[in-house]
């Protein structure tokens, strides 16, 4: 070993060669996973250290459009000190009527906040009664300064200060609008809190010591079912940020096993083309009496410290991780990652990089060994060496202990094992490609052109690279395309989701009685506008075909109708946009026991045909009714869907506001805005431009995460190209050298060997095509949960530009092949 050792190092000083393939390849795939675990597990540390404060308490009963009974607070105040608070959204105006805003408007109790601290902007006012908070967003739109005086329905409220720290902000979820923040009793005077209005009432607790949170949730939730209490406690303290993060974790783990595996691929390349370049070296070796477990000795140890450095630095750049998202992207992400050296992911990484190493450089080696002296007078006429047995399985065992690895250490094993299947499977495919366009190629009738002839003879002549260079072609086209499918979705999807002319507003809340006066207001501030209005209430699904929800053991899965309070409206007419699939619709006259038509998808989910029962609960009074028919709903037409819609008087009795869609010119949205604020203040004006502004920001942060991600797993891509091309040069030279003997010039020479790349990139592009459709479909609708909406011009641009850019590489690894000369090349014959 001490003889090894030496002469290792001794061949490391005079450079490292092929090994800097190696070293990048692993460097990419290591840093890749060690970020991302580093990452996850920084996010995921916060959630759970910081889940108390999310959510403002250690449990939380929230009631849909309504307060507490005296009993059920009394139930509430028995677990510990309690925080009252309503969510709502409210038209914030100034108080010269110029100017009004949407706010997310919070009213809470004195004890807020339970947990954390609320915080206002330098310079603001003393606590009062008629006092609001504001975020500094809403101010700057609204144009006041604290110390002014705003409108929230009918009260005049007093701006106290800039919102700069609202510790549960991130437990509140996705809001519409920007916060603002008053007191109950500044609620009461509002009048926003009518019967049918929209709004959520919660109830928050800090629990005596020693209570198990866990378990006292689970037991609210059982004993007040039928109250249709939303319990939570703070293990989730937001939900939200929850799935946000684990769907971004799912989409960063397919990216850090794809890198792995291409890292894998990239590390055979670059130690094959390394002790190919060796072979003068080894064969001199077993001349001067080396044997082959020195030779293996020599180049494990020096394919180990290469390694090693690679696997090192790549570990100080993924524990580095959480540090540089936070710096260049924190806003971007759902909570903020929770510094700290996180050991469990870096040691996993560093395991993954030291199996596929092995597993991967062991084939090489193996080849080296059987590398003999007489190589120095015949290295060009070498075959190819059959691996032993126990090589395959050395190769085989630790590709699958790194595969075991990574699915039984993945928060969703299923999910992990898909994606290394997939993963193998393509390389599979694309080696199976390769072998098919060799045994085409050698079957092809013979070109009269010589350059074409040669071109195809490359494919199939024995010492041909068509498997590395098929291999490199696909995974490198195939991960372009998939991202171009991925970021033109991204980018396509909002647009092909919203109408070429879509509403100006939505308008939540307009008074029963008063919708004759809301036409009139709108329609003398606009002339000509275009309103829709429809009854809305809200209320869960408490029994299906006479079994009450509450008593299911198990809810099907995608049945979201069953879970929470429903839009619930009714019409004698069917919508626009609706087409009805079974059943038919009531007369406009009808006035029989009530009658549902309901949306086809969720009616196929819960098993549900025509003439079967539903019930609902609208403002705790329950209504049977029976399914009339079911309806396809065109969600794209940016009006008001209901999922469930009953037939006139079904809710007599019942109060109900109005929802509306108001459709205006540009020029008079403000006008509307202002006209409709100073008549119904209780009413909420959301601007659809700003609700689109807000999903496309959204979207764009998501194309620019993906991109980034995607980048570490295109870079590997390329380098395995690189490898590929290395590998291959040796057998460029010696078929540069023997055609320049026979009067080709560089110009033909080149010309063989790009008729050579294209006509292989032609092929592979279209199976990458497939294939990265197929992975971009998978991310969207899976993962995302987006519409399928592609730009196919981007993806054939971007294919074109990706086979343009691998061709260039390609060519460019062939330029010393084109250099060399031929009196030293043969030589080496």
């Amino acid at each position: 070993m001490r003889l090894a050792w030496r002469l290792a190092l001794r061949d490391l000083r005079g450079g490292l060669g092929g090994l800097r393939l190696l070293a990048v390849c692993l460097f990419l795939g290591v840093a890749a996973i060690a970020g991302i675990g580093s990452l996850s597990s920084a996010l995921t540390g916060e959630l759970a250290t910081q889940g108390r404060m999310f959510l403002g308490g250690d449990l939380q009963v929230g009631l849909s459009q309504r307060r507490a009974t005296p009993a059920e607070y009394k139930v509430i105040a028995g677990l510990g000190r309690v925080a009252e608070s309503a969510k709502l959204n409210a038209m914030v105006a100034r108080a010269d009527g110029a100017q009004a805003m949407l706010a997310s408007l919070k009213a809470v109790d004195g004890a807020y906040p339970l947990v954390g601290r609320f915080t206002l902007a330098p310079g603001a006012l003393a606590a009062r009664a008629d006092g609001i908070a504001l975020d500094p967003a809403l101010a700057e739109r609204l144009g006041v300064r604290v110390g002014d005086n705003v409108r929230v329905g009918e009260t005049a409220l007093t701006v106290t200060g800039l919102i700069a720290d609202e510790p549960d902000k991130i437990g509140e979820g996705f809001r519409l609008a920007p916060p603002a923040i008053i007191g109950l009793p500044a609620l009461a005077k509002s009048g926003l809190i009518q019967p049918g209005s929209l709004y959520e009432w919660r109830y928050r607790v800090a629990a005596r010591p020693g209570t198990d949170v866990e378990a006292t949730a689970t037991r609210l939730k059982e004993n007040f079912r039928e109250s249709r209490w939303r319990v939570q406690d703070s293990s989730d303290g937001a939900p939200g940020a929850r799935r946000s993060i684990a769907r971004i974790g799912q989409f960063l783990t397919l990216v850090a096993l794809t890198a792995l595996v291409i890292a894998g691929i990239g590390v055979g390349n670059g130690v094959g083309a390394y002790l190919d370049g060796k072979r003068g070296a080894i064969a001199t070796l077993k001349t001067l009496g080396a044997d082959s477990r020195l030779i293996v000795r020599i180049f494990l140890i020096e394919i180990a410290l290469v390694s090693a450095g690679a696997i090192l630095a790549a570990l100080a750049l993924g524990a580095l991780v959480p540090a540089i998202v936070s710096a260049l992207a924190g806003s971007a992400l759902p909570v903020p990652p929770r510094m700290g050296f996180y050991p469990g992911p870096l040691l996993q990484a560093a395991a993954y990089g030291l199996l596929v190493a092995f597993a991967f450089a062991l084939p090489p080696l193996a080849r080296a060994r059987r590398i003999g002296a007489t190589a120095l007078f015949r290295g060009a006429v070498e075959g190819r060496v059959r691996l032993a047995p126990r090589v395959i399985v050395g190769a085989g065992g630790a590709l699958l202990l790194a595969a075991a690895l990574a699915i039984f250490t993945a928060r969703e094993p299923f999910f992990a094992a898909s994606v290394l299947g997939a993963a193998a499977g393509l390389v599979l495919l694309l080696g199976l490609l390769a072998l098919g366009i060799r045994w085409i190629a050698a079957r092809l009738p013979r070109s009269r052109r010589p350059l074409l002839r040669l071109a195809i003879a490359n494919l199939h002549a024995p010492a041909a690279q068509t498997d590395r260079l098929v291999l490199a072609l696909g995974l490198g086209l195939t991960l372009f395309v998939t991202l171009a499918v991925i970021q033109s979705n991204l980018a396509g999807a909002l647009r092909s989701t919203v109408p070429q002319r879509a509403p100006s507003f939505f308008v939540l809340d307009v008074p029963a009685d008063g919708i004759a006066q809301f036409n009139a207001v709108v329609r003398g501030a606009a002339p000509g506008a275009g309103i829709v209005a429809v009854p809305s209430l809200r209320g869960p699904v408490v029994a299906l075909k006479d079994q009450r929800v509450a008593d299911m053991k198990q809810i099907p899965e995608g049945a979201w109708i069953l879970r929470g309070d429903r839009g619930l409206t009714f019409a004698a007419d069917l919508p626009v946009g609706n087409r009805l699939t079974a059943g038919r619709w009531w007369a406009r006259d009808y006035a029989g026991p009530p009658l549902v038509s309901m949306d086809a998808e969720a009616g196929r989910l819960l098993g549900l045909k025509v003439g079967d029962s539903i019930t609902v609960s609208a403002l705790g009074v329950e209504v049977p009714a029976r399914i009339a028919s079911f309806r396809e709903i065109d969600w794209g037409t940016m009006g008001f869907n209901f999922v469930l819609i009953f037939s006139p008087h079904s809710f007599d009795g019942a109060p109900f506001n109005y929802m509306a869609t108001v459709t205006v010119p540009p020029a008079r949205e403000a006008a509307v805005n202002r006209a409709v604020t100073r008549a119904f203040p209780s009413s909420s004006l959301i601007r659809v431009g700003d609700v689109i502004a807000t999903v496309g920001a959204l979207f764009g942060q998501l194309a620019t995460a993906v991109a980034a991600a995607a980048a570490v797993a295109i870079v590997a891509g390329i380098a395995v190209l690189v490898g590929a091309v290395l590998a291959a040069r040796q057998a460029r030279v010696y078929d540069a050298v023997l055609l320049k003997l026979l009067g080709a010039t560089r110009a033909q020479i080149l010309a063989v060997q790009a008729t050579e790349y294209a006509l292989l990139a032609i092929i592979v592009s279209l199976v990458a095509l497939g294939i990265g459709t197929g992975a971009g479909w998978y991310v969207v609708k899976q993962l995302f949960e987006l519409p399928w909406a592609p730009d196919w011009g981007v993806v054939l641009a971007t294919l074109g530009i990706g086979t343009s850019v691998i061709l260039a590489i390609g060519l460019l690894g062939s330029l010393p092949a084109l250099a060399a000369r031929p009196a030293r090349a043969l030589r080496s014959l």
